[in-house]
């Protein structure tokens, strides 16, 4: 795995994470609560198992499992 596309990966993970604070916060004006919540859950998780991913990939680098690229 190149370093490039990690840091792409981690640039992802931020902006669906900002994203889904963004969109509960708006949402939250126009609707109720709980439909805000339903609305941005999905980018909480996909940037969640994102991160998480990424993680992973960290810890099998560091056991030396997985070769990352400069």
């Amino acid at each position: 795995m190149r370093s490039t596309t990690l840091s792409k990966l981690v640039g992802l993970a931020a902006v669906l994470l900002v994203g889904g604070f963004v969109t509960m916060g708006f949402t939250r004006l126009a609707v109720g609560y709980d439909l805000a919540r339903t609305v941005a859950a999905p980018l909480f998780l996909a940037g969640f198992a994102v991160a998480v991913g990424l993680f992973v990939v960290g810890v099998l680098w560091k056991l030396g499992i997985v070769e990352i690229e400069d």
